[in-house]
């Protein structure tokens, strides 16, 4: 297994940095403190979310009936979609209506760690259908371990993304953090229809044998 290429996927689904004004708006009204805790809780529970799909997330699709060809396919889409939301500058995972859910719930007393910050903005349905896709193809413990190790990285640059929020927001812009997101979304894209190209290969055979002439 190309070791490698969940890592990639990961970072341009996640998208720290452009889930960054979403941090923002989230905790404005929170003082010092909150915000700290905030930036870690969310850190954590990305990291939980890739390390439990990754270890997991095959044994709960087998027990659904599920095979892994239509998972990659449905993944693909899913990645595919994330892209297309991001080339028009939008969090691979997230609408509007997140953030808005998001002060209602904080507005009641709520962490927006979990909800939406952590869950749909940054790691959501894309995430976990890589996870699923990438942990397939693992043979090993070491692999699996690698696989983990990611979920920390992600983990880790989250908290670092969100540490230097506002320094990146002054730094970057809008118009910077737009063009970031727009880079990923193309990696995220081209990612996209690898995945769909195995999987409806290994779905329909007849897709990757040669043309006749």
């Amino acid at each position: 297994m190309d070791l490698l290429k969940p890592l990639i996927a990961l970072l341009a689904i996640v998208n720290p940095i452009g889930a960054v004004p979403f941090f923002l708006a989230l905790t404005q009204g929170l003082s010092r403190e909150q915000r700290q805790r905030t930036l870690r809780v969310a850190s954590f529970s990305a990291f939980c979310v890739i390390a439990i799909s990754g270890l997991a997330g095959l044994h709960i699709i087998n027990f659904f009936g599920i095979s892994i060809a239509s998972f990659q396919v449905g993944g693909g889409v899913l990645l595919l979609l994330s892209a297309l939301h991001m080339l028009n500058a939008q969090p691979a995972e997230s609408k509007k209506d997140d953030v808005d859910e998001g002060h209602a719930k904080a507005d009641a007393g709520m962490s927006v760690a979990v909800v939406p910050l952590t869950i749909p903005l940054l790691t959501g349905p894309a995430t976990i259908s890589t996870m699923v896709i990438y942990a397939e193809k693992t043979r090993t413990l070491v692999e699996h371990a690698v696989l983990v190790g990611y979920g920390v990285v992600i983990g880790v640059a989250t908290y670092v993304a969100f540490m230097a929020s506002g320094r990146i927001a002054r730094v970057l812009g809008t118009t910077g953090i737009n063009v970031m997101t727009r880079l990923m979304g193309l990696i995220l894209a081209a990612m996209a229809v690898e995945l769909l190209a195995d999987g409806l290969q290994k779905l329909f055979p007849i897709l990757a044998a040669p043309l006749q002439r």
